[in-house]
């Protein structure tokens, strides 16, 4: 069934489409567009603890997604499946599941989210953009990308809640 969805994205193909699929999946690269957010963000210091909460997201997503989930369910992406669809991008050397785009991007920008609406909520689009790029490209089953953004999501809220906590005790620790 997620093939055949896939499959039919194939069919959506144009040339406008195509550029505009790899800008955003480029976007989300090594979790690079976010990386660089965060990093912004840490040297402003109205807003360090929001790119110190995007920082520790990531941190998360890289070693749940990338380090064990991928490992331990071993996926295969659905163009090794399907060898036949001509991929746009190089084609990934690492499994499936989760994706890994989604899961960073919505790491981020649910963390960005906990913490400002308005600049969370236009994150959150772009992570969906990005996650929606993987399966246009089709490294990605929708699964992959449902998956990536949950567990994104989970790992923003356990990013903000563990920051909250910490930050908390360090200025209640440095009061006494």
């Amino acid at each position: 069934m997620e093939l055949s969805f896939l499959n039919t994205l194939q069919s959506f193909h144009t040339p406008l489409l195509d550029q505009l699929m790899l800008f955003l999946t480029t976007l989300g690269n090594g979790g690079m567009v976010w990386i660089a957010l965060a990093l912004v963000l840490l040297v402003i210091p109205k807003y360090r603890i929001y790119g110190l909460t995007m920082l520790v997201s990531l941190l998360i997503s890289i070693i749940f997604g990338n380090v064990l989930l991928k490992n331990i369910v071993a996926r295969p992406r659905p163009n090794w499946i399907d060898p036949s669809v001509k991929l746009l991008i190089p084609n990934p050397t690492d499994y499936s599941f989760p994706s890994g785009h989604t899961f960073t991007s919505f790491a981020a920008a649910g963390s960005l989210f906990l913490y400002n609406k308005k600049s969370g909520t236009a994150a959150l689009v772009l992570a969906s953009l990005i996650g929606f790029s993987r399966m246009y490209l089709y490294v990605h089953y929708p699964s992959d990308v449902l998956a990536g953004a949950l567990f994104g999501l989970a790992a923003a809220a356990a990013a903000f809640y563990g920051v909250r906590y910490l930050t908390a005790r360090y200025k209640k620790g440095s009061k006494q």
